[in-house]
C-alpha cells in the first residue's frame, strides 16, 4: 500500500489529475443529468476561480458556502484551492442565530448561498440579518451587523435571482470572470503552499460558542488520500456521496478520497433513502457512504428491493455508534462486503483510525480499526496524562501531519486542545488492544452525537437562556435506537413564569438547526451537584433515562 504524502495543494493536484484523466467521468449528479469529467471540472474549478477574483477575492480571503451538496459547492471549494481563499464550510440547517455568528468570527469577505433546504428557506434568513440587501448596489453593498462581508452570492437549480437586489448570480460571476485572465490566476496558484490553510470547519466544545477549525491543503488531501488507499479506491471505483459536503465527511472522506484516486463522485443533493439507491443504481456506484442512520433507512424501506445494488463493494459508516449486527445487516442485504468504519473528529483533518477491507469481519464490526498511515496514537489517563498500557481504557490522543492549525482566532481553545508535545486530546474515551486495534467506549466531553451531527449543549443552552421564562437550563443527550442520541434539555423555571415542552421546542425551532430541537424537555427545582458546586449531568442522563423509559 502506497503511504508517502502528497506535497501538493489540491489546485495542483486537479490539474495533475485533469491531464492524466481527462475524459474519465469526476462529478456526476443523476438527478440534474450532470456529468463532468476531470478536465471539465478542472476547467469549472478555474472558471469560478476567475469569477471570484473579478469580485475582489484573493489569496487568503475567507468564503462561506452556505449550501447542500450543489455543484457550485463542489466548484467555489476547488476554485478556493486554485486562488488560495480559504472556503468557510457552513451547516445547511443553520438559522439567523448561528449563521450571523459565524460569518462574523470567520471574518468572511463573501457569502454564496443556495435557495435551502427541505423546510428552511434561506432568503428570508439572508433578508432578516443583512438589512439593506434588498435595495443596495451588489457592487457597493455594506453590512453593520457584517462590516467584513462584501459580497452575497446567490445559486438555485433554475438559475434564479434571489429577489435581493444587493446578491447576483452564480453564473453572473462566472460572466464577470471573463475579464480575468489565466495567467492572472496561474500566478497566484504559483505561490501557494500546501500547508496553507484552504478550509475552516466549525465545531465546538462543551463550552462557547463553535470554534473554527482550520484544515490545510496538506491536512485534507493526504487524509483523504489514507483513507482512499483504505479502500483500494481506483479510477474505476464510482462514490455515492449522500453525506453533506460542509461536514469532514463529505468534503475529505469522501470529496478527497475521490479526486486523489481518480475516482468519480456521485453525489446527493440532499439525502433521501429512494434518491440515494436510484444514484447507486444509475451510476452502478462501487461505494456509498453514510452515517448509521442513513443505512438503516435505506435496508428499513418498503422498496429497497427494488434496486439493484449488487455494483456496490465499499464504502464508510461513520458518525456515530453502529451496532454490531447492523454493520452484518450492511454487508449481507447491500454487498458492502468491504465497508469499513473511520473514527476521528474535525480537528484531525478527520480521519485518525480506520479499519481495512481485508481486516477481519469481527474487527472491522467492533473496533474503529487501527492508526491511519503517518498517524501516532495513544491512550492516556484523563486526570494525570500518563500513558496507559493495552486494553486499559482512557482518553484517546493523536499526533501527527492531520492536527489542525488551530481555531481561528482561538488561541487559548488551540492550546487547551493540543499540549505542548503536539498531542490532539481528543475528549473520547477508548482502548487499544495488543493488535492496534482502536474501540471507543465513551467521552468525557459533553458532546451529544445526533443520527452523525455533533451537538453541543452549551450552544443551545445559550440560547435557552434567552427565553424570558427559563431561570436555568442544562442539556444532555440520552439514548435513541433511531439516532444514537437525542436532546434532553432540563429546565428551572423563574419564580411565577409558566412555559412548557411546546414554548421551549418552538423557541429553539425558530432560532437553531432542527437537530438541535430538544426532542424530551423536563422541568425542575435544581440540578444535582457535587460538593464543589458542579453541576453533574450523568446523574441528569440517568434521571431522563429513568423517567422516559429509554
Amino acid at each position: 500500500m502506497k503511504t508517502d504524502f502528497l506535497n501538493y495543494t489540491i489546485g495542483d493536484w486537479m490539474d495533475k489529475i485533469a491531464s492524466e484523466y481527462p475524459d474519465n467521468d469526476a462529478l456526476v449528479y443523476p438527478e440534474r443529468k450532470l456529468r463532468l469529467s476531470w478536465r471539465q471540472l478542472n476547467e469549472k474549478a478555474r472558471e469560478t476561480a476567475k469569477g471570484l477574483m473579478a469580485l475582489g477575492i484573493t489569496k487568503g480571503d475567507h468564503v462561506a458556502a452556505w449550501a447542500q451538496n450543489y455543484p457550485e459547492w463542489a466548484y467555489t471549494m476547488f476554485a478556493c484551492s486554485k486562488l488560495g481563499a480559504v472556503v468557510v464550510t457552513v451547516n445547511t440547517n443553520y438559522k439567523i442565530f448561528e449563521l450571523e455568528y459565524l460569518l462574523r468570527q470567520s471574518d468572511s469577505k463573501m457569502l454564496l448561498f443556495s435557495d435551502g433546504v427541505k423546510g428552511l428557506e434561506y432568503t428570508p434568513i439572508i433578508k432578516d440579518l443583512l438589512t439593506g440587501l434588498e435595495t443596495q448596489n451588489p457592487d457597493e453593498f455594506t453590512s453593520e451587523r457584517l462590516p467584513l462581508l462584501r459580497r452575497v452570492i446567490h445559486f438555485s437549480k433554475n438559475g434564479s435571482a434571489s429577489g435581493l437586489k444587493g446578491t447576483i448570480t452564480f453564473d453572473e460571476m462566472l460572466k464577470a470572470g471573463e475579464s480575468v485572465s489565466d495567467f492572472a490566476l496561474d500566478d497566484i496558484q504559483k505561490t501557494l503552499d500546501p500547508h496553507d490553510v484552504v478550509c475552516i470547519q466549525y465545531t465546538s466544545g462543551t463550552t462557547g460558542f463553535p470554534k473554527g477549525v482550520m484544515l490545510s491543503h496538506y491536512n485534507i488531501l493526504n487524509n483523504g488520500y489514507f483513507i482512499g488507499n483504505n479502500m483500494n479506491f481506483t479510477p474505476e471505483d464510482r462514490l455515492c456521496i449522500p453525506v453533506p459536503f460542509f461536514h469532514c465527511f463529505g468534503l475529505v472522506l469522501s470529496i478527497m478520497a475521490c479526486i486523489t484516486h481518480a475516482t468519480t463522485m456521485v453525489p446527493v443533493e440532499a439525502y433521501s433513502p429512494l434518491v440515494v439507491l436510484n444514484a447507486i443504481q444509475a451510476e452502478k456506484c462501487t461505494a456509498v457512504h453514510g452515517v448509521p442512520t442513513m443505512f438503516i433507512f435505506m435496508l428499513d424501506h418498503p422498496d429497497f428491493g427494488n434496486y439493484d445494488v449488487s455494483s456496490l463493494r465499499t464504502g464508510i459508516m461513520a458518525g456515530s455508534t453502529c451496532p454490531v449486527e447492523f454493520m452484518r445487516r450492511v454487508i449481507d442485504r447491500m454487498n458492502m462486503s468491504e465497508v469499513v468504519i473511520v473514527f476521528g473528529q474535525t480537528e484531525s483533518s478527520p480521519g485518525m483510525t480506520m479499519s481495512q477491507t481485508d481486516d477481519p469481519i469481527e474487527k472491522r464490526v467492533s473496533t474503529v480499526g487501527r492508526l491511519l498511515p503517518h498517524t501516532e496514537g495513544k491512550i492516556v489517563d484523563p486526570e494525570t496524562g500518563a500513558t496507559l498500557p493495552p486494553n486499559t481504557p482512557g482518553e484517546v490522543c493523536t499526533r501527527g501531519y492531520l492536527l489542525m492549525k488551530g481555531y481561528y482566532k482561538m488561541p487559548e481553545a488551540t492550546a487547551a486542545a493540543i499540549d505542548e508535545d503536539g498531542w490532539l486530546h481528543t475528549g473520547d474515551i477508548g482502548v487499544v488492544d495488543d493488535e492496534g486495534y482502536y474501540s471507543i467506549t465513551g467521552r468525557i466531553k459533553d458532546m451529544i452525537i445526533r443520527g452523525g451531527e455533533n451537538v453541543y449543549p452549551r450552544e443551545i443552552e445559550e440560547l435557552i437562556y434567552l427565553h424570558s421564562a427559563v431561570k436555568d437550563v442544562q442539556v444532555v443527550g440520552v439514548p435513541s435506537k433511531k439516532f444514537g442520541e437525542e436532546i434532553c434539555a432540563f429546565i428551572i423555571l423563574k419564580d411565577g413564569e409558566t412555559a412548557d415542552e411546546t414554548d421551549i421546542k418552538g423557541f429553539v425551532a425558530e432560532r437553531m438547526s432542527r437537530h438541535k430541537i430538544p426532542s424530551y424537555v423536563m422541568f425542575t427545582d435544581s440540578f444535582p451537584m457535587n460538593a464543589a458546586g458542579k453541576i453533574l449531568k450523568y446523574k441528569m442522563r440517568d434521571t431522563a433515562k429513568e423517567k422516559l423509559n429509554l
